[in-house]
């Protein structure tokens, strides 16, 4: 079982959304046949047996097993993955492209980098899960709170000051046998989770508003027709 798979066909994602596959998915992370996943899920056997066969037929998951009880043989699926993500190759005529409108202050820009990002990535990943090789990658994931609007802005401009540096010191367009890569770095604020009530007649608290005074260098985006008036 791999650990993430990505999905890129259509029929394949839409067959992962359907709830009650969903639930299917989730229950096999261990091994089960359709009698077992039936009396787990509450489900009819013959509309559990119905929902294998299409996540099969889509690769979601696969045979791991086959017993023999008596005069019958029990199959024993698995799904083919511990999570799944839904490429946004899917949605390839209006999936976000970077190139359209690059602005390293639009958070709908960063949208679009993340989501070239799984793109890309998921390609590599399936082409290596085929080739039974492993993706050469490499990541950072961190977290830092700010004092103040002066300091991220100046965190902001450090960064791609020192990014830019490590490019051009690396970047050799002429080097035979050499293989592009690509750098993404982002930087966004953490959503506030979700908070409930204290009591049933209290009000829900509402999560923080984002940050828009004028000194940030990282306003919210505008409007539509307001791209370019900042």
């Amino acid at each position: 079982m791999l650990d993430v798979a990505v999905i890129e066909e259509p029929a394949a994602a839409e067959a992962s959304l359907d709830p009650i596959r969903r639930r299917i998915l989730a229950a096999l992370a261990e091994p089960g046949s359709a009698a077992a996943l039936a009396a787990r899920l509450g489900l009819a056997r013959q509309k559990v047996n119905y929902h294998l066969k299409e996540l099969e037929r889509h690769g979601l998951v696969e045979l791991a097993e086959e017993r023999r009880k008596g005069n019958v043989t029990e199959r024993v699926y698995r799904a083919t993955a511990a999570s799944y993500v839904i490429s946004p190759a899917v949605l390839a005529a209006v999936s976000p492209d970077p190139a359209r409108s690059p602005d390293q202050l639009s958070a709908r820009w960063l949208l679009a980098l993340g989501s070239r990002l799984v793109q890309e990535v998921g390609t590599l990943l399936t082409g290596a899960a085929r080739a039974q090789r492993r993706v050469a990658s490499f990541g950072i994931d961190a977290e830092v709170r700010f004092a103040s609007a002066a300091d991220r802005t100046a965190f902001a401009d450090g960064l791609a000051e020192a990014v830019a540096g490590l490019v051009a010191r690396y970047h050799d367009e002429s080097a035979p046998g050499g293989r592009s890569h690509r750098v993404v770095v982002g930087l966004h604020q953490i959503p506030a989770a979700p908070t409930a009530p204290e009591a049933p007649e209290a009000a829900p608290e509402s999560a923080p508003a984002p940050d828009t005074s004028p000194d940030s260098a990282f306003a919210p985006d505008p409007g539509p027709g307001q791209e370019n008036a900042r």
